[in-house]
């Protein structure tokens, strides 16, 4: 099969190849699929600069989440069926990237039938992070303001639609006009650049002094800074991940006495510690699909052999929307 592969690190443009490798097979309690779509990732620009938490050994293929069709199963397979539809997250050296992967059970789940194979594929990691961010980590409520830094991108495009699915007035804070228009596209209520404007003083203006009572960021440096001055009182900042390359270092004392909270999440750990949740939160996300709450927008849908350019141009941060290649 085709599969795209890193023999060494750096930048996706740079190390990632397309070559000719075996067909996977699928062990016991796998699931072998054919891959349908596969949406581009942030994980897999820091997977390609062996700077994401997991470090597969070299060579690997990236991409870490796909809509699929089952072709084999493993021996004590329950929770899928060759000709089965499904979306997960695959095994790690071999991920999505390839004409084939393989898939433990317990990652593997029904796609949607109101989802398209790209919509599909692109319901795993960035809506089930933004889900446990908002239901788990915090529960978020209607009338709450939340504030979404990167609402573009692709865990942020997730929180601003299931923050309005949840009743929330939600701020989508983006980096250029094209980014905006897809942000509003997406439902946020306000939308600010935050190459032109000042967004403390927005979220301030725009919620009467209030602040956000929720705060979603994937980004981390200025946007965290700047969150912890316009949170409001008993206000959570969920902490996504440090996409603007720059962890923060919290002031405890500013918490402490403007009273909020500062919440982590890392999404890939309930698979290991609490997988029963997990399967909740897809059921729910399922729902919401079918009921036409929760659609992905896809930016772009692009052939399977655009996958180093457009993974590429996202680590650039030149990108609107989810990109999805499709074999």
């Amino acid at each position: 099969m085709k599969a795209w592969r890193v023999n060494e690190l750096g930048e996706a443009r740079d190390v990632l190849k397309l070559e000719d490798v075996a067909d996977p097979v699928a062990g016991d309690r796998q699931v072998l699929v054919r891959t349908l779509a596969t949406p581009a990732n942030f994980p897999d620009v820091l997977l390609c600069r062996g700077e994401y938490q997991i470090k597969p050994p070299l060579p690997f293929t990236p991409g870490v989440e796909l809509c699929g069709e089952v072709v084999a199963v493993g021996a004590g397979v329950t929770r899928a069926a060759v000709g089965d539809r499904v979306v997960g997250t695959p095994v790690l050296p071999g991920g999505a990237f390839a004409e084939y992967a393989v898939l433990d059970q317990a990652n593997v789940f029904p796609a949607p039938q109101a989802l398209d194979d790209a919509e599909a594929a692109a319901l795993s990691i960035g809506y089930q992070t933004a889900w446990f961010a908002l239901h788990r980590r915090t529960q978020i409520a209607e009338g709450d303001y939340l504030l979404v830094h990167a609402a573009a991108g692709g865990v942020g495009s997730a929180a601003v639609q299931l923050g309005k699915a949840a009743g929330a007035t939600v701020i989508g804070v983006v980096g250029g006009p094209e980014k905006a228009a897809y942000a509003k596209e997406l439902g946020a209520d306000l939308v600010i650049d935050r190459r032109s404007e000042d967004f403390v003083q927005a979220v301030k203006e725009f919620t009467g002094g209030h602040g956000a009572d929720i705060v979603f960021d994937p980004v981390g440096g200025d946007a965290y800074a700047g969150s912890t001055k316009c949170i409001a009182f008993e206000g959570r900042i969920v902490v996504i991940g440090f996409a603007g390359g720059t962890i923060p270092r919290p002031a405890l004392n500013h918490a402490l006495i403007k009273n909020y909270s500062i919440v982590g999440l890392h999404w890939g750990l309930y698979q290991a510690k609490n997988p029963a949740v997990i399967d909740d939160c897809h059921a729910e996300l399922t729902r919401l699909a079918d009921e036409g709450l929760l659609r992905p927008l896809i930016g772009e849908r692009l052939a399977l052999t655009d996958v180093a350019d457009g993974v590429g141009r996202l680590g650039d941060g030149t990108t609107v929307g989810r990109l999805v290649f499709q074999p």
